[in-house]
């Protein structure tokens, strides 16, 4: 885990000072901030392992994956069969995108290092020519790897119930709104998503 990201004690005083639901949000949740394991393979494994499912079974499915793996790295990973992958509840198509991103970092095909000249944009294309990695899991892995400060994941359905929850905003929110709240929370929607998570869930979201 990390130490709080250098653009977080900023961030908290701008959002506060630009909108009143974020303050008080802020004020309720200031025990804890965004961190980062600093291990874009783990992330990646666990970001494909959570789609599409709810948080309940996509910890019950990655704690099968820690203990068939032993230690969750892409030598061990690659060395499991499909069907092993699968004995832990993933999917065939999830199996597959776990099987072959191991691989790729074993091979060297895919180096992570490159995401920290990118922009944002660049780095959620970069991502997605992993297989099983879209824009949702992309953006996850900028959010909670690299601790990338203005990402505004509006495919993660956690953050539009938030939304629509906290701004009293019928399901899902208006396209129009969600922009005018991107352009007011800018450069730093990464923690306003944090804390709007946080409103529906105490447990701080950890990839």
């Amino acid at each position: 885990m990390s130490k709080c990201p250098s653009y977080w004690p900023k961030a908290i005083k701008t959002l506060s000072r630009k909108d009143k639901v974020l303050k008080k949000l802020i004020l309720k949740y200031n025990d804890k901030f965004l961190t980062t394991r600093k291990d874009i393979f783990y992330s990646l494994c666990k970001s494909i392992i959570g789609q599409q499912i709810s948080v309940l079974a996509a910890n019950s499915v990655f704690r099968k994956f820690k203990n068939k793996t032993k230690k969750i790295n892409p030598t061990n990973v690659s060395k499991l069969t499909l069907n092993q992958l699968k004995s832990c509840g993933l999917s065939r198509q999830k199996a597959l995108g776990i099987k072959e991103l191991s691989l790729k970092f074993v091979k060297k095909e895919f180096n992570p290092k490159l995401i920290l000249k990118m922009n944002d944009e660049e780095a959620i294309e970069y991502l997605s020519t992993l297989r099983q990695i879209g824009r949702w899991s992309a953006e996850m892995i900028l959010l909670f790897t690299y601790n990338r400060s203005n990402i505004w994941p509006l495919q993660d359905i956690g953050l539009l119930r938030a939304i629509s929850n906290n701004y009293k905003k019928k399901y899902p929110p208006p396209k129009r709104f969600l922009d005018k709240l991107y352009k007011k929370f800018s450069p730093f929607c990464s923690v306003a998503t944090w804390y709007l998570w946080r409103s529906i869930d105490d447990e701080p979201i950890q990839y």
